[in-house]
């Protein structure tokens, strides 16, 4: 059997949703619940990525009282520079301020076992893909899960072919204005697997009829979830829901 490695390219979600630096709190975070996304690269006013913004930095916020509770002597120990930081994270209103600067990136050729050593060496879940200074995608651990479940089958490795096919779906998704959230597209022998969130089940359907309609698909498996906007109610694909209860 030949030898084959997958790169960030082959899985990344490509359609990236950001923020910039002078974006508000309160407006990052309804972003992130809408999409149904655990972060968000910061771009300046010239695309470039210039940080990270993700459910963490939300923690310790007063407006919900998880501020930090040092002890006096901690706080000598550990003096007014950090009183001072901490005092930034949980009350500042843009993301600038919260933020995580220089944050650690991958390119579309790295392998996927690079990206999951860097994760566990950084303990972060998600990494944005760079072409130069340009985020031209985001590999996240939903992103990994997925090339796990939908590639781990006795099938032939991917090919030219299958990479053109997932360029070609991806390409023509995002052209409508129901393209899902955080598309993600994986190809192997023809076979393809969707994945990212609808707002409506008609979104759903259109996908499914848009790819079955790409040159060379031979089936195209569904686990597009589906999310209110308003409640935040999440629900897996009907495809994955009978799976799981057959498993």
């Amino acid at each position: 059997m030949r030898s084959y490695t997958m790169r960030a390219h082959q899985i990344m979600t490509r359609s990236v949703i950001s923020v910039t630096p002078d974006t508000t709190i309160v407006e990052a975070a309804n972003i992130m619940l809408k999409r149904h996304v655990s972060g968000l690269p910061v771009v300046d006013e010239t695309g470039k990525l210039v940080g990270v913004v993700s459910e963490g930095d939300f923690i310790r916020r007063s407006e919900i009282g998880t501020q930090r509770k040092r002890g006096r002597w901690l706080k000598f120990i550990l003096g007014p520079g950090q009183s001072a930081s901490d005092f930034v994270q949980e009350h500042g209103r843009k993301v600038s301020e919260v933020m995580t600067t220089s944050p650690v990136t991958i390119t579309e050729d790295t392998a996927l076992a690079e990206i999951v050593d860097i994760m566990e060496q950084n303990n972060i879940k998600r990494l944005p893909v760079v072409r130069g200074d340009k985020v031209v995608g985001l590999v996240s651990r939903a992103n990994l899960l997925q090339a796990v479940a939908s590639l781990a089958r006795q099938v032939p490795d991917p090919t030219a072919d299958d990479d053109h096919i997932r360029s070609r779906i991806i390409d023509a998704m995002e052209k409508n204005d129901w393209c899902p959230f955080g598309l993600n597209v994986i190809v192997r022998d023809g076979i393809v697997h969707l994945s990212g969130v609808v707002t409506d089940e008609s979104a759903r359907r259109a996908a499914i009829v848009l790819t079955e309609n790409i040159d060379g698909v031979k089936k195209v498996h569904d686990h597009l979830c589906w999310v209110d906007t308003i409640s935040g109610v999440y629900l897996n694909s009907p495809e994955d829901d009978n799976l799981a209860k057959a498993s």
